[in-house]
């Protein structure tokens, strides 16, 4: 049956208009909501990508919730913004590629993440907030003290962290064997049950596993590749959160609330 054209015209302005209006919803949801001027991907919540678990910077708790030192960090920019910090789990790839930034999965990446000039390239940093040493773990008794000794042996890495590029400039020299694993609980386990001999990640990282593992495991070797974290926000995307973030930390640490948080997951903090 056809309609009158008046008719089917006054239809086809409610339709558009419905679009409109449906297409207008669906923006704010895309990141049209606004908080002290930042633009958030959701309502009232500030939403950091992270990749669990990585203790001391972030980690579950026995009741579920992620906690850590980067979280409380982040709870210092959410409580400025006037919003609640969510958490989502993603693998690091994504975070490191700046992918999940691009994409609108999340505000912001906090994943216990080095500074470096390939991460630039992708996303904006804040000012760093960590210095980070890296340092090879082996099992208690085991002589290896460093990558020199390990020649012929299996080494493992965490995929897509500066401690695996840091051991495949040595691979070849030293006569090592990586083994890459996707996160680090996967590759604490594999040194746990003998896969690889030794395992290179963060010094942080390692202290905090020596804390649950009492007596199993030692740092046998530390070094020093003047590495910084830092959080990130997407590239050129979004300026006054990467502003927020820096004020933030500048405060804690002026207030004395960045050496409590430090204190509190990490230890006492070296003097400057």
């Amino acid at each position: 049956m056809r309609f009158h054209s008046a008719a089917r015209r006054a239809g086809l302005v409610a339709a558009i208009a419905a679009l409109s209006l449906s297409a207008g919803c669906a923006k704010k949801d895309e990141g049209e909501t606004q908080a002290s001027g930042v633009k958030l991907v959701q309502a009232g919540k500030l939403t950091v990508c992270t990749h669990l678990p990585y203790p001391p910077f972030q980690s579950k708790d026995a009741s579920g919730k992620v906690v850590g030192f980067d979280v409380d960090l982040m709870d210092l920019v959410a409580k400025d913004l006037g919003v609640e910090q969510t958490i989502v789990d993603t693998p690091f790839e994504g975070i490191k590629s700046g992918q999940d930034l691009n994409t609108g999965k999340c505000d912001a990446a906090a994943a216990g993440m080095t500074i470096t000039e390939e991460r630039q390239k992708v996303m904006n940093f804040s000012d760093p907030y960590f210095d980070a040493t890296q340092a090879m773990l082996v099992k208690t008794g085991k002589p290896y003290k460093s990558l020199d000794d390990l020649k012929g042996k299996k080494l493992g890495v965490q995929a897509a962290t500066t401690g695996r590029d840091y051991a495949r400039k040595f691979e070849k020299e030293k006569g090592l064997q990586l083994v890459e694993f996707e996160d680090l609980a996967a590759l604490q386990q594999a040194l746990a049950n003998g896969q690889v001999e030794a395992a290179i990640n963060d010094l942080p990282v390692w202290t905090e596993y020596l804390k649950e593992n009492p007596g199993g495991f030692a740092v046998a070797a530390e070094f020093d590749t003047g590495e910084q974290y830092g959080f990130s926000v997407k590239k050129d995307g979004n300026p006054e959160l990467l502003k927020k973030v820096n004020e933030a930390l500048s405060k804690a640490k002026q207030d004395g609330t960045y050496d409590t948080i430090y204190e509190k997951w990490i230890g006492k903090r070296p003097s400057a």
